[in-house]
Parts: structure tokens; sequence; C-alpha cells
């Protein structure tokens, strides 16, 4: 490292994992130096959590790695559910052109850590990631938090002003401070294997529920760059786990499997792991200066891919709160709010990765019952084949945040109401069409239609007008709660692109004291 035995950091990243990694650039970008820990000498290896949503993608706009991202990443089509040998199920994923990413993109988890990393790189971290460390000793303290860290140099303490905790369903963070994680374990079991074959199908979720070439199994495949399949399947519950992730006992359920869809090109193996769903969280991120991000808070099932995607929400939720207390621009306590918001949201993601897990992997012979009669009825009846996709990854309304200014009821829908994330548009400007999410993820927008706004570069917020030119398709004062196009409004949309407040007139006055009011100025 390139710190000294008791130097001082700003913020100390526990964790070069995705979470962590996009923490560092977000923070990088608003100017706060950090320092990424990270025990492995290098990216992850293995496909890992591949999906990224459309909000994943556009936390990983604000930093620039978006466009490598979108360049290599697979996006999805839709999806193929089936029993047996016959299809129960076939969605396409919406798709509007307007919107500027894609719903959902495959890509191996390395790739996300790598474009993470460049950012943070680019963005100006000199510190960046110290690879092949590990932090052994965690002293929470008034002013801050003392971490000693193995080094390939020896044993360094460090004192950090903050700690986030990003290192995963094992952390040593937080067994350090002695917490843990609640909730539920489920004993279904699913080996993961990674493997290089050629195909021309599209790009589609494919899952089969006992088919012939595995029966008993439940099957998830995924295409992903490079010519590799990403497939999971569930074991018996009397299988050996140890056993069942062995070479000799994986490849011959593969070879079956392909063989059955008519995948014959030639194939071979590059990962295999093992996986059980878990629904767990810590019933708080925020303890003192130490937080908590991604898997080191919660463990969210695979099953609507909300795993990685959350732990990109929580970076992206926290980056801008850490960097204005940092900054002396709020109060400490802007960070609770970082706490009640994602618990709130992990909560959600439980509920909905809870019901999709006891479909996917049934916990006992009543919820077998029920799968089966689900799936024979959906064969021959399109009202029940809905039941069978889960939920895929979205993000969720922060209902009851702190933050959330009081709003009237005059609005003409909750699209955007406050809590909510701010809803894309198309716009056009001078420079030819543009998407008003590209204004996000730095600091505070206010929106103002139907007239000019107010100047708040006091207060650190920027403003940018919607005319009725401007909004050509009628998008934005649509899908904001307007009722026409030259009514005027503000909407105050946060640095996470989320909305803190809207109110009808162009009159600031409520807007200056929602932001004292909620505690985000100091």
């Amino acid at each position: 490292m390139n710190q000294t035995n008791n130097s001082t950091v700003p913020v100390l990243i526990a964790g070069g994992g995705p979470v962590g990694l996009t923490l560092s650039a977000l923070l990088t970008k608003q100017g706060i130096h950090n320092v990424v820990i990270e025990a492995d000498e290098g990216y992850c290896s293995g496909s890992r959590a591949i999906c990224i949503s459309r909000r994943s993608q556009e936390i990983l706009g604000w930093v620039g790695a978006d466009a490598p991202l979108v360049d290599k990443g697979l996006s999805w089509v839709g999806g193929r559910s089936h029993w047996r040998d016959a299809e129960v199920l076939h969605f396409e994923m919406p798709s509007e052109p307007t919107q500027r990413f894609a719903p959902m993109v495959n890509i191996q988890q390395f790739y996300v850590e790598e474009f993470a990393h460049r950012a943070a790189q680019a963005a100006g971290n000199v510190s960046g990631v110290h690879w092949g460390s590990r932090i052994e000793a965690v002293h929470p303290q008034r002013d801050g938090v003392r971490v000693g860290i193995q080094t390939p140099e020896g044993a360094q303490t460090v004192h950090a002003e903050f700690l986030v905790a990003c290192d995963g369903g094992r952390s040593t963070v937080r067994e350090q401070l002695g917490l843990q994680l609640e909730g539920t374990q489920y004993d279904g079991k699913y080996v993961i294997v990674d493997i290089v074959q050629k195909t021309r199908r599209a790009v589609e979720r494919l899952a089969w529920f006992d088919p012939p070439s595995n029966p008993g199994s439940t099957i998830l495949m995924h295409r992903q760059p490079d010519d590799v399949w990403r497939i999971d399947y569930q074991i018996r519950d009397d299988e050996d786990p140890e056993e069942a992730v062995k070479p000799e006992n994986v490849l011959p359920r593969v070879q079956s499997h392909l063989a059955m869809i008519g995948e014959n090109e030639p194939w071979e193996p590059l990962w295999i792991s093992i996986y059980n769903a878990k629904c767990l969280t810590l019933p708080s991120y925020r303890h003192g200066r130490v937080l908590f991000a991604g898997d080191a808070a919660h463990l969210v099932p695979i099953f609507g891919v909300r795993g990685l995607n959350s732990g990109l929400d929580d970076a992206g939720n926290l980056a801008w709160k850490l960097a204005r207390v940092l900054r002396g621009e709020s109060p400490d306590a802007l960070l609770d709010s970082y706490s009640t918001e994602r618990v709130h949201a992990t909560r959600e993601n439980i509920a909905y990765g809870a019901k999709s897990t006891e479909f996917m992997a049934p916990p006992d012979f009543a919820y077998r019952l029920m799968r089966e009669a689900t799936l024979r009825l959906a064969v021959s009846d399109a009202q029940v084949r809905s039941l069978i996709n889960p939920r895929q990854s979205a993000p969720i309304t922060y209902t009851g945040s702190p933050l959330n200014a009081v709003q009237d009821d005059r609005w003409t829908n909750a699209m955007a109401a406050p809590g909510a994330p701010a809803p894309e548009a198309q716009l056009h400007g001078r420079h030819g069409t543009f998407h008003l999410s590209s204004h996000f993820g730095q600091g505070f927008v206010c929106l103002a239609f139907g007239g000019v706004g107010p100047d708040l570069a006091e207060l650190g917020v920027a403003t940018f007008d919607i005319q009725p030119g401007t909004d050509a398709q009628s998008q934005a004062w649509q899908r904001y709660g307007l009722r026409g196009p030259d009514e005027p409004a503000l909407v105050l949309v946060r640095p996470d692109g989320y909305v803190m407040g809207r109110w009808h007139g162009l009159d600031p006055s409520p807007l200056r004291a929602a932001l004292k009011d909620t505690g985000v100025c100091a």
C-alpha cells in the first residue's frame, strides 16, 4: 500500500468486487479520495452475477462505465420456460426505442469489475485498489475507524474517516463488529456451470422444469459474451454438494441437456460452482462510521436477478450522501437515510425473491405440488403462465423515506412521487436528441416545467428547463404528473436519480425549505 502505518484516508472500502469498485468510482467522481482493499489478486473468476438491469446501467453510466458494458454485453430479447418437453411461457422484454438502456443485459461479473475499476482510474483515483490485501481487524472510534490490514508488504494500520464494507457474504468487517444477518436460508442447491459453445439462439432467459434431460431438476440458461453459456441446475436434496461439483458428475448432465435442446456444437467447461438461495439482511446498514453495502449487507436469491443490481443501487445511494457529509455540505445524520432507504429496498427485494425461490426451488412437498399444478395448467391456460415468470429486478420506491418532501394530491400520477426513481424521457435540444437521465448522477437537479427555473446554484442545485419544444414527444410532462406541457412546476431530483419532491408553480421557496427540513443541507 502507498499509505504508511497510522495514515488517514477519507473512505476505506473493504472489497474490490463490482459494488466496491463502483462505489470507488462514484466517490472519486464526487472528488472524494478513497482506497479499496481486496483479498484476491485481481478480478473474479467465473460468471457469477451476470444480469445487469437498466437501473444498474444508469448507475454505471454516471462514471462512464456504461459504454464498454453496452458494447460487450448481450441484451435480453425475452424469455422462455418449459415444463418437461412443453413450452409453457414465452415473454418479450418491454422494448421502448426512446429508452437509453436495454431492460436487462447479460455480461460476466468480472467485466463489470473491470469497467468500474477503469472508470475510477479515469476519474483520478490515484490510490486505487490494493490487491492481495486483507482486512484483519476493525476498531470503530469516535472520529473514524482504525483498520488493521495484512498486505504483501506486511501488516499496516490505516485510520479511515469512514469504512464501507463491500466484502461479500462472508464479510470480515461484519464478523469483526459481531453482527449477524437475519432471515431465511433455503436448502435447495444449484450447480452453476460456465461453458464455451457457439450458438445461434436469441439472448433469452431459458428455463426448464423437470426436463427429460435431467428429470426432477430445474435448469436455467443464459447466453453471455465470448460464446459462453451460463447453466444453473438444481441438484437433489440427498446429493452431496462436494460430489455434485466434480467435473465427472457435472459434464454428463450438461451434455444430456445440450443434446436435448439441439445444441450440438463442440463445447468445453470454464468454471463450476454451487449456490443456495438466501433471504438475509442486516437490520441496519450503518454502525457509526462503518457502513455496509452489497452482499456484506444483504443476501438476496438469484431468481429475479436482484443481488448485484441491489448492491449497485446501494453504491448509488450511498456515494452522494457520503460525499456531502465529508465535504461538510450535509450533517452526519444524512447517512442514516442510507440505511433506512436501502433496508426498505432489501426487504422488498427479499419478498419478491422468496416467492421466486419457492417456485424455482420448492422447499417442501406442498410447494412442489403447487408448482406442478401451476405448470400443468400453464400448458393450456395462458392466464396462468405469468405465475411462472419471476418478477425481474426493478428500482424500489423509497416509501416513507425521511428525505421525501410532502406533496399535494393534484398530480396526475405517482410515477414521479417523492421517493420514486425519476422517470426517463427522451428530449430535444440544440444539439439533438438526448435522455433526461443523462443529467442525473452527480448533483441535485431541479427540473423546471412551463417556464424559466430559479437559480439555485448557492445550494449546489443545477436547474434544467423543460419547455414544450424540448419535450416534443410529451413524455416528460406526462410521466412527471403534470396536466399539460405548459403547466409550471418544479421537480427536485436527487444525485442518485430519485425524486425528492415536486411542487406546482415556479416558486423555489418550498424546494429550499425541503432541502433544509429533510436535513440534506447543513
